[in-house]
This record gives structure tokens, C-alpha cells and sequence, in this order.
């Protein structure tokens, strides 16, 4: 009989603390990266000049809403071996273990934590870059600009590429190779049907 009695109070403590639970938010909605429009740079110096290059190839899962930044999330994978700044020596050189080490470290990735508005079309993404194995956080500002289905994404950030023991060797130190790393993201996306 007691057990009879301690159900409805149990069914009443566990539908207050549904109602008491904080509310999941729902999904953004997904966009499709046009890659042919999209590009990945980078800017380096190098001996005291200045290095320009991208990646060729990478990909992106986006769920975004302006409206609903807490539902909103951005996967990033980098080829790294895809790096390229025109000249062959040097390109030659990015993918062995004192730079990206592809064999070992083949992808790089960006994993969003939280995105917030910085007013008018700026926000900045708060997530988690992994290159070589290692994980930093970062922060990535960026503009974007939504019409009628159609996204333009521009962000850019440094990162010291100490952190992540890219630059290995005879260019561990400074002296050749400056620490700072300008990333630059532009994405062009069409939101998904």
C-alpha cells in the first residue's frame, strides 16, 4: 500500500523537475559550404619577409542562426597537407615532421564552443583549434553578411605556432621563423533545403 501512495508524489517531484530544467536549444539550421568561393589563408614571416599561403582543402559542418547562437555549432577539418604558399621548396617542406607532419597529423580542426554577438553583423566564435595533436582555445571574430539564403562569412585571428609544435628543429626558435601566424577565413555558404 505505501508504494501505492509514494508514486504520485515521485510523478509530481519528476514533472517539476522537468519543468525546472533548463530548455535545449534546438538546432540552427545547416548551411553547405561553396568551397570554390571559400578560402583558407594564412600569413607567416619568414627571414624577415613576408609569406602568403592556403590550404587547398578543407571542409566545414555549419549550423548557424543569428537568432539562435546557443543552438548554433561549426565543425572545421583541415587538410594539412593541402598547405601551399607558391613556393616549391618551402611546400616541399610543410608537410614533413618539422612543420604539419601529415603522416602523422593529417587534419587539422576547429570545434566551436559558444558563439557570441559583437552587434550589427560581428560576432566572434569561442572554440577549440587541434593542429598536430594539440588542442588551444581560440577566438575568432568575424563579419558575416545573410541574404536570402546565401551567407558570407570573414574572420581572422593569430596564433603562435609554438603551441602547437609546428616549426620544429633548426626553426624552433624565432630567429628565422616569426611565432605569429595570421589566420584568415573567408566562407561563402548556401543554406541547406
Amino acid at each position: 500500500m505505501r508504494a501505492i501512495f509514494l508514486y504520485p508524489i515521485a510523478a509530481t517531484a519528476l514533472a517539476a523537475s522537468l519543468l525546472n530544467a533548463p530548455a535545449v536549444a534546438a538546432p540552427a539550421p545547416t548551411w553547405t559550404v561553396n568551397k570554390a568561393q571559400s578560402r583558407l589563408g594564412f600569413q607567416a614571416s619568414m627571414n624577415g619577409q613576408a609569406i602568403s599561403g592556403a590550404f587547398r582543402r578543407f571542409d566545414a559542418r555549419i549550423a548557424f542562426d543569428p537568432a539562435n547562437l546557443s543552438g548554433s555549432s561549426v565543425v572545421a577539418v583541415i587538410d594539412t597537407g593541402s598547405a601551399a604558399t607558391g613556393d616549391a621548396t618551402r611546400d616541399e617542406s610543410l608537410p614533413t615532421p618539422d612543420w604539419f607532419n601529415t603522416k602523422v597529423f593529417p587534419r587539422a580542426t576547429f570545434t566551436s564552443k559558444s558563439f557570441k554577438s559583437l552587434g550589427g553583423n560581428r560576432y566572434q566564435a569561442a572554440g577549440t583549434l587541434n593542429i598536430r595533436g594539440v588542442n588551444r582555445p581560440v577566438v575568432l571574430p568575424f563579419q558575416l553578411n545573410i541574404n536570402r539564403g546565401e551567407a558570407r562569412m570573414q574572420g581572422s585571428l593569430v596564433i603562435d605556432r609554438r603551441w602547437f609544435g609546428v616549426g620544429r628543429g633548426q626553426f624552433a626558435s624565432t630567429d628565422a621563423v616569426a611565432a605569429n601566424v595570421r589566420v584568415n577565413v573567408t566562407i561563402q555558404a548556401a543554406r541547406a533545403k
